[in-house]
């Protein structure tokens, strides 16, 4: 019983993780700035990475007897965790470098970032 719950659980968490792909990827090609499309890729590396991550690890701890379903699980869990902390960090690096170079016409309405650096 435990184990189709968490074969559901980890069905619908891959689904909805390439539902967020789909998004992003949508956002990526319709999104007017850089800044804007920085933060589609972001929601698609997080959500479109980690999720299906979670569910895999869900789907391999639901196999009966699969040998190695720790091993898969353990993997595809740690592999989640690190892109969740590594793409935020990512995004925001692209984006500070983006603002110092001045390489993305952009015209803002309150920019703290250059009135800081006066």
């Amino acid at each position: 019983m435990f184990e189709q719950v968490l074969f559901w659980v980890g069905s619908i968490i891959l689904i909805a993780g390439g539902v967020f792909d789909l998004l992003a990827s949508l956002g990526l090609l319709r999104f007017p700035n850089f800044y804007v499309r920085l933060h589609a890729a972001t929601i698609g590396a997080i959500y479109g990475a980690f999720m299906p991550l979670i569910g895999v690890s869900l789907l391999a701890l639901s196999l009966e007897d699969f040998p190695a379903k720790y091993m898969f699980a353990g993997g595809a869990f740690i592999t989640g965790l690190i892109i969740l902390i590594v793409a935020p960090i990512g995004s925001h690096v692209l984006a500070y470098a983006a603002h110092k170079s001045k390489s993305v016409k952009w015209e803002p309405v309150v920019d703290h970032l250059e009135e800081d650096s006066k």
